[in-house]
């Protein structure tokens, strides 16, 4: 499933951002600034990273006035360093100043995705894994999140639970209460389900990874596995099985776990904790 959001989507989102922060009921403007002046201004780097969000940005002035005249200077997935203009505006200052918190929430959310997946696709570039992010995302942002992954060069897991399948510790431990093995639940998926979805599964150590193996899931992941556990794996596995690690994936120790020879690596953090960029708007 594409992580790419469809334009309808994106118009219903911006909606509601607009909506949320009363953008056409900004008091402060109305009181201080004559609506219909018009001023120049733009939206600048201040730290280097990977632009992300610049046509969400761009979406959020039109839709408040579609007369706005707006210059993209950079696009998604670019390079940027301290000082680039990034969007170039003219127009309404009071439509500029309504749309200025919005648009740059997205913009320095986005771009700080795409910045920390960059570094992380950066320190395994030397080796054939891959970095992926997880269903760890913010309500109602998932979407825009993981087009923003793509940006820095990341891959996209599963969209949402309809995805694929994916066979975590609590469907385990539930099956196992009422009486089924890993490797039991791992071919009860496979009886059940369409030939066509893979069937990924969760283990936690090397008695569960042996075990599953021989019911020839199409990937394992690796949970919280040491880097030795992990390189014992990879030797155990011998090329049956796509090897996802996840758990406690850092930018201080994901070279070496990609080292181990894993095919995968999901890093959560992508989502939930990237640092936003800075990047601001200023009126010229």
């Amino acid at each position: 499933m594409s992580s790419n959001p469809s334009s309808v989507d994106i118009d219903k989102f911006i909606e509601y951002l607009i909506a949320e922060d009363a953008a056409d009921r900004d008091i402060t403007t109305a009181l201080v600034v004559d609506k219909n002046i018009e001023c120049h201004a733009v939206i600048e780097a201040k730290e280097k990273g990977v632009l992300c969000g610049i046509d969400f940005a761009e979406k959020v002035f039109r839709h408040i006035d579609s007369s706005i005249l707006i210059t993209k200077i950079s696009q998604d997935g670019a390079e940027i360093s301290k000082g680039d203009i990034i969007l170039d505006l003219k127009g309404k200052a009071s439509v500029i100043l309504a749309g200025e918190r919005i648009a740059l929430n997205l913009i320095q959310h986005l771009s700080g995705i795409s910045t920390l997946t960059a570094q992380f696709v950066n320190l395994v570039k030397s080796t054939e894994a891959v970095i992926t992010d997880t269903r760890k995302t913010l309500p109602g942002m998932r979407r825009l999140q993981k087009y923003a992954v793509t940006m820095g060069g990341g891959h996209n897991h599963r969209m949402n639970l309809a995805d694929g399948i994916l066979i975590k510790d609590n469907h385990i431990k539930f099956n196992e209460i009422n009486g089924l093995s890993i490797s039991n639940v791992v071919k009860k998926s496979r009886d059940n389900s369409d030939m066509s979805l893979k069937i990924e599964v969760e283990v936690d150590n090397l008695d569960q990874f042996r075990e599953v193996i021989s019911e020839r899931p199409d990937i394992i992941l690796l949970d919280n596995m040491d880097i030795e556990t992990m390189k014992m794996a990879v030797k155990i596995n011998n090329n049956k099985a796509l090897l996802e690690a996840s758990g406690g994936v850092t930018l201080k120790n994901v070279t070496a776990i990609a080292e181990t020879g894993v095919d995968l690596i999901s890093v959560g953090a992508l989502t939930h904790s990237s640092p936003a960029l800075d990047i601001s708007l200023n009126i010229l």
